[in-house]
């Protein structure tokens, strides 16, 4: 079970805001969310075909480099 210790003299809503977000990074609060209700075997590749496609997305993004205009090297 995920948690987080309450230091001296700080508020609730703070704690709480960092429980969530921690919870969120984690993937717990999407994977609760995913589990209420019964998921199809259709519905669970078009979810995992949405995923791998941002993931792809990302990685070409970054694999490619930063863009550098040619003319401007030439000169």
């Amino acid at each position: 079970m995920r948690g987080v210790t309450m230091k001296k003299g700080e508020p609730v809503d703070r704690a709480l805001k960092r429980l969530k977000t921690k919870l969120d990074t984690e993937g717990i609060l999407e994977e609760m969310r995913r589990r209420r209700a019964f998921e199809t075997p259709t519905e669970r590749k078009q979810r995992k075909l949405r995923s791998a496609s941002k993931r792809n997305k990302i990685r070409w993004r970054f694999s490619n480099g930063p863009a550098v205009e040619r003319s401007e090297s030439a000169e």
